[in-house]
């Protein structure tokens, strides 16, 4: 019996010994980081935490600026404003301005045309304070890359069998190309042969498919979009006929982020932000 208890007892001894080996192994440590690591980490940290803060407007624009608002504008207001994140909602500004009138979320809204935006002033949807003039734009006659047609201009668009605009109703390029055309005095002429687009990308669309022989769309469209290079530019309305296009920015009255809202359009008034739309074809209105 003793025996047995010693050898019970050696046996314990000796796992006992095994496990002190064990545990006075030095501990593996992770390979320390590079200062690029370090630095990484530190702005990842920095950025989750700027993100808990962030407030989140929504700017309601029109379809023409989509490439220089997500291409440019928003990185860069983003970066020098981590507390704030852009979304959009791009269409035509007619849409844009019935969906405010009917009570859709928006902070800011950045139209292609004067009419919408004084419309929503008038009703009081708008702040009329905040309101911007803020870029001047083209309208301009476009045809498909390989057209053959003899069209020079505006005045023998009729030479198209088939007629892309945007609607009147709804569209600002269409509005400014039924104006163009009365003022030229061949509106009806021109109504006969068109199809009509809900917004300006989709005038663009239909013209660069081949699916219509000529349209009006502004120039910015023409020259930045995804389709510039299937579509070729053939002139401008003629001077006289048609109003100065004009697009204005402004905080909706009904936003709850109006210190934010405010911040960004300020932002679309300075230099790095002109820059930005000059790069697309805008102009600064003077």
């Amino acid at each position: 019996m003793r025996k047995t208890w010693a050898l019970v007892m050696a046996a314990a001894m000796a796992a006992a010994s095994l496990t002190a080996c064990s545990s006075s192994k030095p501990a593996e440590t992770a390979a320390p980081e590079t200062e690029a690591e370090a630095a990484e980490t530190e702005e990842t940290e920095a950025e989750a935490e700027a993100a808990g803060d962030q407030q989140e407007i929504l700017v309601a624009a029109a379809a023409s600026l989509q490439y220089v608002m997500e291409d440019k504008i928003q990185p860069a207001f983003e970066k020098e404003n981590p507390d704030i994140k852009l979304s959009f909602t791009f269409d035509s500004s007619g849409k844009l301005q019935t969906q405010i009138e009917e009570g859709a979320d928006a902070d800011v809204f950045f139209s292609a045309a004067m009419k919408q935006m004084n419309a929503l002033e008038d009703e009081g949807l708008v702040d009329a304070d905040s309101v911007v003039e803020l870029l001047e734009n083209k309208i301009a006659l476009i045809v498909p890359k390989d057209s053959t047609l003899e069209i020079t201009g505006f005045e023998d668009i009729t030479k198209a069998e088939k007629i892309a605009l945007g609607d009147p109703e709804s569209v600002p390029v269409g509005q400014y190309a039924k104006e163009a055309f009365e003022n030229l005095g061949m509106w009806d002429d021109v109504e006969a042969k068109t199809s009509f687009g809900t917004n300006v990308t989709e005038v663009l669309s239909w013209v660069a498919a081949g699916s219509a022989d000529a349209g009006i769309v502004y120039l910015t469209d023409a020259t930045t979009s995804d389709q510039f290079d299937q579509v070729k530019v053939i002139g401008y309305a003629p001077e006289g006929s048609v109003s100065k296009v004009i697009y204005p920015v402004g905080v909706v009255s009904a936003s709850t982020k109006k210190d934010a809202a405010q911040k960004f359009v300020d932002y679309l008034g300075t230099d790095d932000a002109l820059s930005f739309f000059a790069e697309y074809g805008f102009t600064a209105n003077k």
